[in-house]
């Protein structure tokens, strides 16, 4: 294997340790009882994990892609985090908006922080990622 790939594989294992652990948090602590109280009659009993894992699966690509940028050794972490919080905000606006437009009951409230989390946990998640590889492949 290639060590381009050996980095993308690694920026992307990295991302999706990071990234599970935030949304973890985010949804134990914050997530969970804004939905549980805005749009509880709308939420399954229990997850679909199939598609949760492709939902994973697919968003940290992006965030590696768009943001964490392996391959793109000349660009600054400004560029990198400026391009999660993008990729964050579009996917979870993608998402809130459409969810708001068509669902009955869907609060305005949860489409908002749905979108600043996206933004914000892509950000986050991207800007820790790159500061932890910069450090392990210096050595």
């Amino acid at each position: 294997m290639n060590t381009r790939t050996k980095n993308w594989l690694l920026s992307y294992a990295v991302t999706a340790v990071i990234f599970a652990v935030l949304d973890l948090v985010w949804i134990t602590f914050v997530a969970s009882t804004l939905y549980q109280s805005q749009i509880g009659h709308l939420i399954a009993p229990r997850p679909n994990a199939a598609g949760a894992v492709a939902f994973y699966l697919v968003f940290v690509a992006g965030m590696v892609h768009y943001g964490v940028r392996p391959l793109d050794a000349d660009a600054s972490v400004r560029q990198r985090v400026t391009g999660a919080g993008l990729f964050g905000f579009f996917a979870y606006a993608t998402w809130a908006l459409t969810a708001f437009a068509v669902l009955k009951d869907f609060t305005l409230l949860v489409a908002v922080t749905d979108i600043l989390w996206g933004a914000g946990a892509c950000t986050l998640v991207t800007w820790l990622t790159v500061t932890i590889l910069r450090r392990v492949l210096a050595q």
